[in-house]
């Protein structure tokens, strides 16, 4: 059913309360991390602390997004502007990749010298606790994203988790280089690896927001469940000229109902609006219903 605007503003409250959070996390993590590789002789950290200054970026256009695509539908935009939302989300997963060839050429520079310089113990520091806060923030974005269907909160919460395990892969790395300088090595290997795992969460995020924005419909199962529900209506004979749209995180559905041709007008809007409440109930993600009656004739 369509939210209520007080039911809208508590939830981009929760959107805007935890995207904050993450910014300043992002920004403290981005000044440690870059520091302390600097100091530390570290590139896989300084890259990580590049990584989580992405991170600020994206939450920096969730929250500029946010005004846009909470908008109610006006003359310009009759569907709402929830596509906003799909643009946010490839945005990041652009920014994002851009990120990860940046760190895998950086990585590539420091191979070509051969010159690998062992990592301070206070860079493995910084790692750790880049993982512990990264991975917090990553489970606060993704409930609120799961629950409010949002897929820019959820590319923006996968964006925070690439920081985390990127984290994890350079903790490893300086651990191993710690522990015999002979694999200094992996300092640069990390970065490169990191790079690489951005650049496949990046494209795990743009392709189902291009595919939406391309007015990509429901799935065949979806469909299914959708002409069900609607035959299930008292009344409806038939269903056809189904076709679906995703809106942001919604459904929008419009199909062709056929009732029996004797039925008085009122009678055949009657049963069009019982098949609407009940795909709007028990759909699948269905935020907006267009139904057209139709005569049912025998074959």
């Amino acid at each position: 059913m369509e939210k209520t605007l007080e039911v809208r503003t508590e939830e981009n409250r929760e959107i805007r309360t935890v995207t904050i959070a993450g910014m300043v996390i992002n920004i403290f993590l981005t000044v440690i991390k870059i520091f302390i590789g600097y100091i530390g002789n570290s590139q896989s950290v300084i890259a990580d602390g590049v990584h989580s200054l992405t991170d600020c970026s994206t939450d920096i256009a969730v929250l500029v997004g946010l005004k846009y695509w909470s908008q109610p539908p006006d003359e310009c935009h009759p569907y709402g502007h929830r596509r906003i939302e799909t643009i946010v989300a490839v945005l990041i997963g652009t920014v994002l990749f851009l990120a990860g060839v940046i760190l895998c050429w950086q990585a590539l520079e420091k191979f070509k010298t051969g010159q690998y310089v062992v990592p301070l113990k206070i860079t493995l520091f910084a790692a750790i606790i880049s993982v512990i806060v990264k991975e917090f923030i990553y489970h606060w974005t993704i409930r609120v994203a799961e629950r409010l269907k949002s897929p820019a909160m959820k590319a923006n919460a996968w964006h925070h988790r690439t920081d985390s395990f990127s984290s994890i892969a350079v903790a490893i790395a300086i651990s191993f280089a710690l522990y015999n300088p002979a694999w200094a090595i992996l300092d640069p290997l990390a970065a490169f690896a990191v790079g690489i795992f951005i650049m496949q969460a990046a494209i795990s995020i743009v392709k189902p927001a291009l595919k939406e924005l391309s007015d990509q419909g429901a799935t065949e199962e979806e469909l299914k469940i959708i002409e069900k529900i609607v035959l299930d209506v008292e009344g409806v004979r038939s269903v056809h000229a189904l076709r679906s749209r995703f809106q942001g995180p919604g459904l929008q559905v419009d199909l062709h109902l056929q009732v029996d041709g004797k039925l008085t007008v009122a009678q055949g809007h009657e049963i069009a609006g019982h098949a609407k409440r009940h795909l709007l109930e028990d759909g699948p993600g269905i935020v907006d219903v267009l139904v057209h009656i139709e005569p049912f004739e025998k074959q």
